[in-house]
């Protein structure tokens, strides 16, 4: 199973992820025990399957 490493302005935030929702500058994390994380004001910049990264990048609303 692909399990992916987070990013959010170059520093990891969130591990072992296995679903991903973006909706409406939300992105809505889900890891492989079930925890789940939102980030406000952000967008899905980048997906790398085989290094197994999930890039953020902050939509600059607030």
């Amino acid at each position: 199973m692909c399990e992916f490493t987070v990013l959010l302005e170059g520093k990891e935030v969130f591990k072992d992820v296995v679903y991903v929702k973006e909706n409406g500058g939300r992105v809505m994390l889900k890891d492989v025990l079930g925890e789940s994380r939102t980030f406000e004001d952000c967008r899905i910049a980048e997906v790398d399957v085989s290094s197994e990264r999930l890039v953020l990048s902050p939509t600059g609303a607030h």
